[in-house]
């Protein structure tokens, strides 16, 4: 015959070594079975196989190592001809086929019979595979696996068939379909990973709507009876053996539960009383038998409890106390490896398993990739992603596939669900051997090596990061102050150590809403020395304090910030920056603290630069600018967030989702460049373009899921097509932190007064007037996660008196024939955002064709120069932190750049630029202005929009200088490129002075020449 190595490429050579006696014995019953069997092929490959060059040592090695493998291959001699000459891709083929469905009158006993046939066959398949190394890990879990599935769909097809109570499957052909059965896999068969001697853990649960079209009088009796055959047909040992023990204990609250639960129960429990042990479980819940669909439903349900929408560090800290409690139920590691449980031992499977599911339940709310149910998929993924280095995960890896291989060895021994090493030295020996080791020795060098470096790695990702930032000699419990504790609370720089340790003691009483569960206060007496050590290095400790006890004060629960700070208390100092000098985004924190979970999102963190790189602090935070400069002013436009909005807003159940969605998403972006906007490393200016293109991308996503939904009930206007106006700070990509969308609605349709063609018909100006509303409070309406701008529209022709949604043809008809001066000033910064059938394009073309119509040059500036005083007289502006209305400030930089758009747009139509610097440079360039003018005025206009910005982050209401905090000031003189406050107050006067003296130059002469012309006739 031909050897039965050339169905085996690749594999190695199988193990030697070990009862060479029981070798013996075995050939021998093998080689009477087969010449028993009654099929000739067979017996002519027995009488030649121990001699044959790959099946001999293939077999050998069974017989010598493994009790188990013999008894299988000396119960299916044609079985292992097979496997031996065609090799275990086709053995195994043939093994699942025999597990499939059978016919529809097939009796329990004969499946029962049939499916331990198939397991017997697919074990001998894969454990033979796995001892030559001719299949990889993933091959041979995946196989068992797939007969574990297999072997399911054959019960409960079966079990539905002959259910009785009425039902009755409706597809007779696929009689899982439509019955509203729920079978899941999970833990390692729903990754896919089964060990060659596994339980399977089931969830059976039943969908009653379902069931009941399907005829079932009374569902929860009936699927009970199926829970309990599926456990018997699959689980029981007959003499024929068993497929795989059956554990259904992982279903909601085994305790007081039935083996199966209905789905609307089921979800009930995890959204009110799931644990976390039982979200880390559900990573890998995987739907293997039952109806396919109603499966898909009931995990669609439960995404929500399975993956929070933020960052969650405590559920990272609640799997390292779950390993904590195993390791306490085991006792404490040995020294020796004799007895080492290789799953649940220090450094073993369950650690590696623990450490991906931990980061997939931090980072997978926030990153649907990160879903995977398989341990080595989801750990490439978060290397992908970031959140692992890859030198560890290749670490771990090696690891995983090492301790894998010598659980499968223990276990296809004598198939014994075991993890354990051997206690005694015969033991060792003996595995050491069939895992191809010359010496106990030897493999225990191996082993502890892997053990070790799992174990390494675990700790460094639950490492106490706190115990190393915390001071160490600080005594904050009990009613009394400790003198020692105040002396170093006056050391660090609290000008009162008695008031701030009575703050960080009065922590642990649980006075606000934040600190009244016991976690939350215990995180948080943990986090006091830490944070008490970050707000000491502010400019003001005592305020930095006082400033973060009020802020607890105002949160509405602590566990979960609490625990991202406890996982990375290097936030702390950021967190004191907020507080000390932010009040807008301490604000935002304060009603969402998931806002904060941005700051360790790959987007954010790979802007950074470790402290440690070798470089100079002065190089290293240039170094950290120019990295984000990059990133939002060149590598993270508005295709880019679009994308990224697009993604997740893919996973929108409905409008309302989509909502929330976009809400998360713009408030965490625009946090983020709030932050980078306070340490310096984005000015506000570089911030409006980024901040510009959220508001965008928002409502370019929203516009046409609104216009989806509003047709659903009013259809189409015939030939109609709608655009959105941005006016103001949107139009000019100007947008600061909070700033309003100044927004007008335009539409067109066809000729006539048409109608929509919906159930709801309306007339076409009500029907967009309506569609209007419908954006305004989908952007303004405040939900649980906020809101996401305020809307202004009265920009609109005629004000708010006019229309809320306009026509294409009023509007150029307004425009041209109605406008006033200070309506065409508006119009420069005017742009669409959303359009439909090229209505962008014809709005621009009106646009440009009002703002360059020839001006008389005087009556121009004595517009411009009146609507200026009529603000002044309302607005005041003597203060010179009123940025805006004060002699030289933004509003007159605005008001020159308009005058100059609307005088000479006929002759430089490039002056239309939206942004200020932009209308300065194209003035300059022009020479509509001298070279020193463009420069100045561009000078003021950046330091005016600089400070703007920064101020709506660092002030609330008015900016009054002598009250405000250190920190404050440092972040506003930062922001404008001032060195130290002073110098920046100084250059504030200068400034407006040069600007009001250039808007009388460039506006106010003229107007004084209109005003002549006036006396004069």
């Amino acid at each position: 015959m031909d050897s039965a190595a050339n169905a085996w490429a690749g594999a190695g050579p199988p193990p030697g070594g070990g009862d060479a006696q029981a070798a013996d014995i075995h050939w021998e019953r093998w080689l009477d079975a087969a010449g028993r069997s009654g099929d000739e092929a067979t017996r002519a490959f027995a009488g030649r196989a121990r001699a044959d060059a790959w099946a001999g040592p293939l077999f050998s090695a069974a017989f010598a190592h493994s009790p188990y493998l013999s008894r299988c291959l000396v119960a299916e001699p044609p079985f292992a001809r097979l496997l031996a000459v065609e090799g275990p891709d086709a053995a195994m083929a043939a093994a699942l086929a025999g597990a499939g469905a059978g016919p529809p009158d097939e009796s329990e006993a004969d499946l029962m019979a049939r499916l331990r046939v198939a397991k017997r066959r697919a074990a001998l398949a894969a454990g033979m595979a796995d001892i030559a190394g001719a299949w990889p890990l993933e091959r041979v879990t995946g196989a068992l696996s797939d007969l574990a599935e297999a072997a399911l769909r054959a019960a409960s097809g079966h079990l539905l068939r002959n259910a009785g109570g009425g039902l009755v499957p409706p597809h007779p052909d696929d009689p899982e379909r439509d019955t509203g059965l729920v079978v899941l896999g999970m833990g390692k068969l729903g990754g896919r990973e089964l060990n060659y001697s596994s339980d399977i853990d089931l969830i059976v649960l039943y969908d009653e709507e379902a069931a009941e079209r399907a005829g079932a009088r009374d569902p929860r009796r009936t699927f009970v009876r199926i829970a309990q055959g599926l456990a018997r047909i699959v689980g029981a040992r007959t003499p024929h053996g068993y497929v795989f023990r059956t554990d259904l204990r992982l279903r909601p609250d085994p305790g007081s539960t039935p083996p199966a639960v209905s789905v609307r129960s089921a979800a009930t429990y995890y959204r009110d009383a799931g644990r976390d042990w039982e979200r880390a479980a559900m990573i890998k819940a995987r739907p293997v038998a039952g109806d396919a669909a109603a499966a898909a439903a009931f995990l669609e349900r439960l995404r929500p409890f399975v993956w929070r929408g933020r960052l969650d560090f405590a559920a990272a800290q609640d799997i390292r106390a779950m390993k904590q409690r195993i390791d306490a139920a085991r006792g404490g590691g040995a020294n020796g490896l004799a007895g080492h449980n290789v799953k649940l031992g220090r450094g073993g499977i369950r650690e590696i398993e623990f450490f991906v599911q931990a980061q997939q339940l931090l980072w997978g709310g926030r990153d649907p990739a990160l879903r995977a149910r398989g341990t080595l998929e989801a750990l490439d993924l978060l290397v992908r992603a970031g959140h692992v280095a890859r030198e560890t995960a290749e670490a771990l890896e090696s690891a995983y596939r090492y301790l894998r291989g010598v659980e499968h060895r223990l276990q296809m021994t004598n198939d014994q669900q075991t993890h354990s090493l051997p206690e005694s030295a015969e033991g060792m020996e003996a595995t050491a051997a069939f895992l191809g080791y010359g010496s106990a020795a030897a493999f225990v060098e191996a082993a502890r090596a892997r053990i070790e470096t799992v174990e390494r790695h675990f700790a460094a990702l639950f490492e106490d990061r706190l115990a190393a930032a915390a001071p160490r000699d600080l005594v904050l419990a009990g009613e009394a102050d400790d003198p020692a504790t105040l002396a170093a609370l006056a050391a660090m720089g609290y000008a009162d150590p008695g008031r701030a340790s009575a703050i960080a003691r009065g922590w642990a009483a649980g006075r606000v809403p934040a600190t009244r569960s016991e976690r939350a206060r215990d995180l948080l007496a943990r986090l006091a020395p830490a944070a008490l050590a970050a707000f000491a290095a502010s400019p003001e400790p005592d305020a930095a304090l006082a400033r973060f006890d009020g802020f607890l004060a105002r949160l509405p629960a602590g566990v979960q910030l609490f625990s991202l700070l406890a996982a990375r208390p290097e936030l702390l100092g950021l967190l004191a920056l907020v507080l000390g000098s932010a009040p807008r985004l301490a604000g935002a924190l304060t009603r969402h603290p998931a806002l904060f979970d941005g700051v360790l999102s790959r987007e954010f963190a790979d802007l950074e630069l470790p402290d440690d790189d070798g470089m100079d602090p002065e190089t290293t935070e240039a170094a950290r600018r120019g990295l984000v400069r990059l990133f939002y002013l060149h590598e993270f436009g508005r295709d880019e967030m679009r994308e990224q909005l697009a993604a997740a807003a893919a996973r929108a159940n409905d409008l309302q989702d989509l909502m929330d969605i976009e809400r998360r998403w713009a408030n965490e972006k625009a946090f983020q460049i709030g932050l980078h906007m306070l340490r310096g490393l984005l000015s506000p200016v570089e911030a409006s373009r980024p901040l510009t293109a959220i508001a965008e991308v928002c409502l370019d996503l929203l516009m046409p899921a609104l216009v989806r939904e509003f047709a659903a009930d009013h259809g189409h206007v015939p030939g109609g097509r709608v655009a959105v106006v941005a006016f103001g700070k949107l139009g000019s990509r100007e947008m600061t932190a909070g700033s309003d969308l100044d927004l007008l609605f335009l539409y067109d349709h066809a000729p006539g007064r048409p109608e929509s063609d919906g159930r709801r018909p309306l007339a076409a100006n009500a029907y967009y007037a309506r569609l209007c509303r419908r954006l305004i409070g989908a952007v303004s309406a405040p939900t649980a996660e906020g809101k996401l701008y305020d809307v202004d529209m009265r920009l609109r022709p005629s004000g708010n008196s006019g229309p809320i949604a306009c026509s294409l043809e009023s509007f150029e008809a307004y425009q041209r024939e109605q406008a006033w001066t200070w309506e065409h000033q508006a119009l420069t910064r005017a742009r669409t955002i959303y359009a439909e059938g090229g209505l962008d394009e014809r709005f621009e073309e009106i646009r440009r064709a009002v703002l360059a119509r020839p001006r008389d040059p005087a009556a121009l500036a004595a517009d411009i120069a009146g609507m200026r005083d009529r603000i002044r007289r309302e607005h005041g502006g003597g203060d010179i932190w009123s940025i805006k209305h004060m002699p030289g400030g933004l509003l007159d930089i605005e008001f020159i750049a308009q005058h100059l758009q609307l005088r000479h747009a006929a002759e430089a139509p490039d002056i239309l630029a939206g942004d200020l610097l932009s209308v300065f440079e194209a003035a300059g360039a022009r020479g509509l202005v001298d070279a020193g003018a463009a420069r100045e005025l561009a000078d003021a206009a950046r330091l005016w929009r600089n400070l703007q910005g920064i101020l709506r982050l660092t002030a609330e209401g008015d900016f009054d200088q002598e009250t405000a905090t250190v920190a404050s000031k440092n972040v506003i003189g930062q922001s404008c490129g001032a060195l130290v406050f002073n110098a920046l107050v100084e250059s504030i006067r200068e400034t407006a002075d040069r600007a009001a003296r250039r808007f009388d130059e460039l506006v106010r002469n003229d107007a004084g020449a209109a005003a002549e012309k006036d006396g004069g006739g």
